[in-house]
């Protein structure tokens, strides 16, 4: 790759400077949506310089992973956070989830080695994270390019452990929502393997986990900026950078106040998750003994094993109904049960009473399910895709279990109408068509262009189900 060189051109009050062989110009404290790699490689990522950025000295960076090419969105989302913490972000605009991962790989090293070119970034000090696929995108990374030193990653465990390097162990930051289906996988409750957890442990130069009240999206700043500082003070107790007291002592103090919050709320929870992260994050910079002391006393309140039993309870319900999910929808696939259907609106109505309940932990678990058997179908759908020659009965199978776990993704019920009526099977697209405009949809135009339903179109029956829903149809109803 050429080499970039950087030229510093001081204008007063901008902080502004040119790239040679780019027609960029790069400006402190904003984020640039379309950085170039190189002039002959159409790639581009997101790029934001902290206002504090001094060329005379080394920096952090952190590499941030959306699966679809959202660069710029994802670099707003820690844009404060590495304000605050002094770190170049950089995201790029060309990683997809429709590309294989080695297509991936190499266009983030493509970015990696830009950013490295055009910036003074310190050895000891780069990153990467993500959420949800960009998460798991971003923690196969530190296994297949260096110097890359840990990971942050909202929603997602780490995907192909095989690859982790003994001789090359990564700081892994987790942050997950008590209702995303994550938590069970990142979380030591529903550890249902120690030998793994070993395996995992020995591999892993260190392990965190920050748990906050939500389900599967970003989390606000507040986890953001934790999973950064927790980055920087292991830098500082590796002796990467130098230790900075105040800062470290800031910190602490923060999280004991939230510590005493959580304990006043009774929330013991809660607190023996951030009490097991302080003890992780501040090992090795100060005295851990009150932190001890207080997890000691948090573990004896009988409201915390209340709150630990129910948890534990619920998290072990939740994985053999997982199971089940698992084995009923292979199964169909495979034999084309259409008449299971039924077990699943079954299983959907099973989890609205979970969602429903007044028990916190069972209303947790409910919307875990429903994010899980979500991504189980989802996942099943891109299976099928990748075969060749694709499998069109159990893909259209697959459509109709997503209208019922997800009946507001109207795009599956138009793939069914679609499919049916290319068929000439109507009995089938009508009872989708119905039940798609139960369900709210209001686009006349798309169901009237909609690919192969020109037949369709024309029926007495299709023209009745738009005219319920439309008050008027465009051709005439011909009664017989």
């Amino acid at each position: 790759m050429k080499k970039i060189v950087l030229l510093i051109v001081t204008i007063a009050l901008c902080d502004l400077f040119l790239l040679q062989g780019q027609d960029v110009l790069l400006k402190k404290g904003i984020v640039q949506d379309s950085v170039r790699v190189n002039d002959s490689i159409p790639e581009t990522f997101a790029l934001y310089l902290p206002t504090t950025y001094d060329p005379s000295e080394t920096w952090p960076v952190l590499f941030s992973m959306d699966m679809e090419g959202r660069g710029k969105q994802v670099v707003h989302m820690f844009r404060e956070v590495a304000e605050r913490e002094g770190y170049i972000l950089a995201a790029s605009n060309a990683v997809h989830d429709s590309l294989s991962i080695v297509q991936n790989t190499l266009i983030a090293s493509r970015m990696f080695n830009k950013v490295y070119s055009m910036f003074p970034i310190h050895k000891q000090r780069s990153y990467t994270a993500g959420f949800g696929n960009g998460a798991k995108f971003a923690s196969i990374i530190p296994s297949i390019i260096k110097p890359i030193e840990g990971v942050i990653s909202c929603g997602s465990g780490i995907p192909y452990k095989e690859l982790i390097d003994p001789k090359n162990p990564f700081q892994f930051v987790g942050i997950v929502g008590r209702s995303d289906f994550n938590f069970n996988d990142l979380t030591d409750e529903q550890n249902l393997d120690p030998t793994l957890k070993r395996y995992m442990d020995k591999r892993i130069l260190d392990n965190y986990l920050l748990v906050f009240e939500g389900g599967s999206e970003w989390p606000n700043g507040d986890y953001l900026q934790r999973a950064v500082e927790i980055l920087t003070l292991r830098s500082m107790s590796k002796t990467n950078i130098p230790k900075d007291s105040a800062y470290v002592h800031s910190i602490y103090n923060r999280d004991f106040s939230s510590l005493n919050k959580f304990t006043t709320a009774n929330n013991y929870l809660g607190a023996s998750y951030l009490g097991e992260e302080m003890l992780n994050k501040f090992k090795g910079l100060l005295n851990l003994d009150e932190i001890k002391k207080r997890l000691k006393l948090i573990s004896k309140e009988n409201e915390y094993k209340i709150q630990e039993r129910k948890q534990k309870r619920f998290l072990q319900k939740e994985y053999f109904i997982r199971g089940d999910y698992e084995y009923n929808l292979n199964d169909d696939v495979l034999t084309l049960n259409y008449n299971n259907l039924g077990w699943w609106n079954y299983q959907m109505t099973e989890i609205k009473k979970f969602m429903n309940s007044t028990d916190p932990f069972e209303k947790e678990m409910g919307m875990r399910l429903l994010g899980y058997l979500n991504a189980l179908v989802e996942d099943n759908i891109n299976l099928e895709l990748a075969q060749k020659p694709v499998n069109e009965e159990a893909l259209s199978y697959l459509w109709m279990v997503k209208t019922i776990t997800s009946p507001k993704e109207f795009g599956y019920y138009l793939k069914i109408i679609s499919d049916s009526a290319k068929y000439e099977d109507f009995g089938t697209a009508l009872f989708y068509l119905e039940e798609l405009l139960k369900n709210g949809y209001t686009d006349k135009g798309e169901l009237y262009s909609l690919k192969n339903t020109a037949l369709l179109r024309i029926t007495p029956e299709f023209n009745k189900v738009i005219e319920k829903y439309f008050k008027d149809a465009r051709y005439d109803i011909i009664e017989e």
